[in-house]
């Protein structure tokens, strides 16, 4: 068989949804190691035999039947898959299948993502190999349950209703400004009734469409806030320990339990600021140590409820606490971006302390480190 009659005879079998040579499942020995390139629409897997070679490949749709009737026909198996939109409902597919799914953090697989040679079919083999070899390459990393993700998206809705509500009022304001004034200052929650009476009027007819759709999504995010406040009570009670820190709210208190979805899941607490993302980055070689920003790992919409939650704390309306002192004592060394850093490292500070109420229990004491420096005995 020539080179071009056999990449004809590969490429047909790729493209079969059973096009495998063989059954996996039927091999003795130790468990297959698969890798699964998800796609939008179809999915391409590599299955690799006890010697690492390729024991079979195949193209399959990424749906809940497709998925199902391959991964029910296999043997247990050792299965690699990259974090992505459909990784969630995937892995917890093929593990009721019995099989044992390790979800690559695609941060780190640089191996795959810097590749001169990138495609689907190659990224599933890559995964195969990694996971064979050790699963720890591939930074795993553990989804939510189906009814956590049901929780998100509630969470994720009211954050696409926020946005969309900011945008719409930053047009109208430039829109305004454009023409020569001003609309008043105040919250995007009052921005309709402040300004309805104060757009030039021959901006009004333009401008009419966007107040409306405002005026209409603060009532959809009203409508959020009550059925998040709703889900707290009922099904995440904990998160009243949490918000025992001021600054602190329903939302951001339930977004960090769906976020961590397990308390348990970090021996120490202070191990959650690096999985949110909230520690510098170290590029260290020899002598030369720069500073450089925090690693934006992990739950991008979590660490903007904490920031937002650390700048209330520094803010002027933030009340007296070992954090709040922490944060002005970082903000008071000057510098380039001091108050940047001492928003973070409070933020950081912050989610170790929601951690640390989550798993223990106990009544937070806002000034609990000043008064054992100062030797005051706390309450018991």
């Amino acid at each position: 068989m020539n080179k071009h009659t056999r990449n004809s005879a590969q490429r047909k079998m790729h493209a079969s949804t059973d096009g495998r040579r063989g059954a996996p499942g039927a091999r003795a020995g130790g468990p297959l190691a698969i890798g699964i390139d998800l796609g939008d629409r179809y999915s391409e897997v590599c299955v690799l035999d006890e010697e690492g070679n390729v024991h079979s490949e195949a193209r399959i749709r990424t749906t809940d039947a497709g998925m199902r009737e391959y991964f029910e026909s296999l043997a247990p198996a050792r299965i690699a898959l990259e974090t992505g939109t459909h990784s969630g409902w995937v892995s917890r597919l093929i593990a009721a299948c019995g099989h044992t799914v390790v979800v690559a953090n695609a941060r780190e697989l640089r191996k795959i993502h810097q590749s001169n040679h990138k495609n689907d079919r190659a990224d599933a083999r890559i995964l195969a190999r990694m996971v064979r070899f050790d699963p720890q390459l591939l930074s795993p990393i553990t989804h939510r349950s189906a009814p956590m993700q049901t929780d998100v998206a509630l969470l994720r809705t009211r954050e696409a209703l926020v946005s969309t509500r900011a945008r719409f009022t930053n047009t109208a304001r430039g829109l305004v400004k454009a023409m020569g004034n001003r609309l008043p200052t105040c919250s995007t929650t009052s921005f309709v009734r402040r300004v309805r009476g104060q757009i030039p009027a021959e901006l009004q007819a333009a401008l009419e469409p966007l107040v409306t759709m405002i005026d209409a999504l603060n009532r959809q995010i009203r409508a959020c806030d009550e059925r998040i406040a709703v889900l707290a009570q009922e099904h995440y009670p904990e998160a009243a320990l949490l918000q025992q820190v001021a600054g602190v709210g329903t939302l951001t208190a339930v977004a960090f339990m769906l976020a961590l979805a397990d308390k348990q899941r970090f021996l120490h607490s202070r191990d959650v600021g690096p999985y949110l993302g909230l520690v510098p980055r170290q590029a260290d070689s020899g002598e030369r140590s720069p500073q450089l920003g925090i690693t934006k790992a992990g739950n991008p919409y979590m660490r903007r409820l904490l920031v937002g939650s650390a700048q209330y704390i520094l803010g002027p309306f933030g009340p007296e606490t070992d954090l709040r002192r922490y944060g002005l004592r970082l903000a008071a060394r000057g510098g380039k971006n001091a108050k940047k850093r001492a928003v973070v490292a409070v933020a950081r500070k912050l989610a170790v302390l929601m951690h640390r109420l989550w798993v223990t229990a106990e009544v937070y004491e806002p000034l609990r480190n000043s008064t054992l420096s100062q030797g005051v005995p706390t309450a018991a």
